[in-house]
C-alpha cells in the first residue's frame, strides 16, 4: 500500500483556498492481498478485490484483453465506522511519482487509458456501519487501443472540510488496475544523458568520490524495471572502480523517465574518466514471470583533476621558469660587463699606442 503525505498551506490565504484539496492516497499495488485501509477521525473504510472467477485473494486488478473487448469485475468496500458512509467512486490513470511510487490522477484531470476504460456501475456507494458493499465495474478497451501495458486505479473518495486548516480534504483509497492490451509487446529501455562529476580532496595523491547521473527512459510499451551496474576507469582502462550494488529503480510505465544518481568511491584522479553504465531491463509477462532482456550499455566522460597536485606542479614549473629567467638575466649582465671590460682594455691599448707614437 502506498501513501502520499498531504500538502499543507499556511498564511492568510489559507481560508480563501476553497479549491485546494489535500490528498491522502493509498493504492493496493504490492504482493500483499490485505485490504487497503483509510482512517480519519471517526471515518474508517477498506477496499479489496471481489472474489470471483478471477480469483479470491488478489492484491490488484490485472487483465489481459483484446482491443474492443469488455471485462466485468467488482470491488468490495467495507465501512469500519459507526455511521453510514457515502463515497465517490471513479477510475483514473496512474503515474510514477518522484519518490518511485504509483499515484493516480485526481478526478478533475483527464484520463486517457485505464481511467477512461474502467467504468463503475455507479458514481458513489453508501455503506452501512460495519457492512460491506460490492461495486461492480466494467473494463471496456476501445478497438484502437495501443498494445502493451496500461496502469491506473479504481478509487473511492471522501471529501471533508478541515476546520483547522480552513480547506477541503480529499481522502482517496483505491486499488491498482493493470491492463495489458494484446498485440506486439515491444519492451525497450534507453539510458540517456550520462553525466560524470568528481569531487577530490586537498591531498593531491588521495582518491576521491565520483557521481554518475543518467536517465532511464521506458521507450517501449511494457512495464519495465531493471538491474544496474556502473563502473569507472581512467585512460587506457586503468584505475578501474565499481559502484557496487545499486538500488533497483521503480517499475516504469511506458514513456516514463527516471533519473538515477550513483556515487562511486575510491576513484583515482586520473584526469579523464570514463563511466560505463549497463542496465538489464526486466519485463513481466502475462503469467507473472520476469524475463531479462539484453543489457543496454552506454558510456559517459568527465574530468577528475587533482587540483592541488596541479597547483604544486604549477608552482614548480613557475619556480623553474623564474630561475631560468633569473639565470638568463645574470648571464646577460656578465656578458655586458665582459664586453665593457674588453672595450675599456682596447681603448687603453689605443691610448698607449698613440702616446708612444707621439714620443718618437
Amino acid at each position: 500500500m502506498l501513501a502520499s503525505p498531504p500538502y499543507r498551506r499556511t498564511g492568510p490565504a489559507l481560508a480563501r483556498a476553497v479549491a485546494l484539496l489535500l490528498f491522502a492516497v493509498a493504492v493496493v499495488t504490492g504482493a500483499s492481498a490485505a485490504p487497503a485501509r483509510a482512517a480519519g477521525g471517526d471515518v474508517t473504510w477498506t477496499v479489496r478485490t471481489a472474489g470471483n472467477d478471477f480469483g479470491d485473494d488478489r492484491s490488484s486488478f490485472a487483465y489481459g484483453v483484446n482491443p474492443g473487448s469488455t471485462t466485468k469485475d467488482a470491488m468490495v468496500v467495507t465501512n469500519g465506522g459507526a455511521t453510514p458512509l457515502t463515497l465517490a467512486v471513479y477510475a483514473s490513470d496512474g503515474y510514477t511519482t518522484d519518490k518511485g511510487q504509483l499515484d493516480l490522477l485526481t478526478r478533475e484531470k483527464e484520463s486517457k487509458a485505464v481511467g477512461a476504460w474502467v467504468r463503475p456501475a455507479r458514481d458513489s456507494v453508501t455503506v452501512a456501519p460495519g457492512k460491506s458493499a460490492e461495486v461492480p465495474f466494467t473494463v471496456t478497451v476501445p478497438r484502437g487501443a495501443a498494445p502493451g501495458d496500461h496502469v491506473g486505479g479504481l478509487l473511492t473518495s471522501l471529501k471533508q472540510a478541515d476546520d483547522t486548516e480552513g480547506i477541503a480534504v480529499d481522502r482517496r483509497l483505491g486499488i491498482r488496475v493493470e491492463v495489458r492490451v494484446s498485440g506486439a509487446l515491444r519492451p525497450s529501455l534507453a539510458v540517456e544523458d550520462v553525466h560524470l562529476g568528481y569531487d577530490g580532496s586537498a591531498n593531491p595523491f588521495a582518491r576521491g568520490r565520483a557521481t554518475v547521473t543518467y536517465t532511464l527512459h521506458n521507450t517501449g510499451n511494457a512495464l519495465l524495471s531493471g538491474t544496474q551496474q556502473v563502473s569507472l576507469s581512467g585512460p587506457f582502462g586503468l584505475f578501474e572502480a565499481s559502484a557496487g550494488e545499486i538500488a533497483t529503480p521503480p517499475e516504469l510505465l511506458p514513456g516514463e523517465r527516471w533519473t538515477v544518481t550513483v556515487p562511486v568511491r575510491d576513484v583515482t584522479p586520473a584526469l579523464r574518466l570514463t563511466a560505463a553504465v549497463a542496465v538489464t531491463p526486466l519485463v513481466t509477462d502475462a503469467a507473472g514471470s520476469t524475463t531479462s532482456l539484453e543489457p543496454v550499455r552506454v558510456t559517459g566522460h568527465g574530468w577528475a583533476v587533482p587540483w592541488t597536485l596541479l597547483v604544486v606542479v604549477f608552482l614548480l614549473v613557475a619556480g623553474g621558469v623564474a630561475a631560468f629567467v633569473r639565470g638568463r638575466r645574470a648571464r646577460a649582465r656578465r656578458a655586458r660587463r665582459e664586453d665593457e671590460r674588453v672595450r675599456e682594455a682596447v681603448e687603453r691599448a689605443l691610448r698607449d699606442e698613440a702616446g708612444s707614437s707621439a714620443g718618437r
